[in-house]
C-alpha cells in the first residue's frame, strides 16, 4: 500500500454484476476516475480501439496510466494494493487473514460466479446466443444453493464482514453474487440476506450502482 497520487484512471464497462465490482472498489478507495460506459454484446467491446486494449473483448478493464488490467477481482485487488491506505485498504495484511481472503475470493469467483450464476446467465438471459438448456439452468441453481451453505455457516456467527473484521474485496465479490442470485430468484439463506442488507447500505456501494448504470442513448 502506498500514498502515491493516482495517474489517470479509466474504467471501461458498465451494466453488469462484474463491472459494478470495479466501480465499487474505486468508490471505497475514494479515487477519481473516468468511466467509459461501454456494454457487453453491443459491439462496443469489439471495436479496434478496445480490442487493442483487451484482446479478450471483455469488461471491465482498468487503465492506470500505461498499465491495464482486466478481471474484476484482479482490478479491485490492484486498486487496493496500489492506492489503499491503512484506513481504507480492501485486502488484509495479516498472513492468515490474507490467506483466508484469497480463499473467499477464489470460492466466490469460481463456485458462485463462473460455475453457477454465469451458467444461468448463458442459458437464460443469453439463450439466444448459447442456446436453451433447462437442465443446465436447474443444475446451476441447485449447485449455487449447495455452495452458498459455506457462506451461510460462516456468517451465522454474526461477523460484520467475511475476513478480519473489516470490509475487503471478498465482500464486494460475495455481495455482487448475492444480488445477482436474488435477481434470478435463487433462494438466499437468512444469514446471507442479513449480510446483504448490511453491506449494500454502504455509501460506496450506492455510488457504484449509480456509476454502473448504462448511459442513456
Amino acid at each position: 500500500m502506498t500514498d502515491i497520487t493516482p495517474r489517470r484512471l479509466v474504467l471501461w464497462g458498465v451494466g453488469t454484476s462484474r463491472t459494478v465490482r470495479a466501480h465499487w472498489a474505486l468508490h471505497e478507495l475514494d479515487l477519481d476516475y473516468e468511466c467509459r460506459a461501454i456494454l457487453p454484446r453491443t459491439g462496443e467491446t469489439q471495436t479496434a480501439e478496445y480490442t487493442e486494449l483487451n484482446p479478450r473483448q471483455k469488461i471491465p478493464l482498468l487503465q492506470d496510466g500505461d498499465f491495464k488490467i482486466a478481471e474484476s477481482p484482479a482490478i479491485a485487488a490492484y486498486l487496493s494494493n496500489t492506492y489503499g491506505t491503512r484506513e481504507n485498504a480492501l485486502i488484509p495484511t495479516n498472513p492468515r487473514e490474507h490467506a483466508t481472503w484469497l480463499e473467499w475470493c477464489f470460492y466466490v469467483a469460481t463456485e458462485l460466479d463462473a460455475t453457477s450464476l454465469y451458467v444461468m446467465r448463458r442459458h437464460g438471459d443469453l439463450k439466444h446466443i448459447y442456446g436453451e438448456a433447462p437442465m443446465a439452468l436447474e443444475s446451476a441453481a441447485s449447485y449455487f444453493e449447495k455452495q452458498l451453505h459455506h457462506a451461510e455457516q460462516a456468517l451465522q456467527d454474526g461477523r460484520p464482514f467475511l475476513v478480519g473484521g473489516r470490509f475487503t474485496t471478498a465482500d464486494i465479490l460475495l455481495t455482487t453474487c448475492l444480488t445477482w442470485a436474488v435477481s434470478y430468484r435463487v433462494p438466499v439463506t437468512s444469514a446471507c440476506h442479513a449480510y446483504l442488507e448490511r453491506i449494500t447500505s454502504r455509501p460506496a456501494y450506492r455510488a457504484a450502482l449509480a456509476a454502473n448504470q448504462p448511459r442513456a442513448a
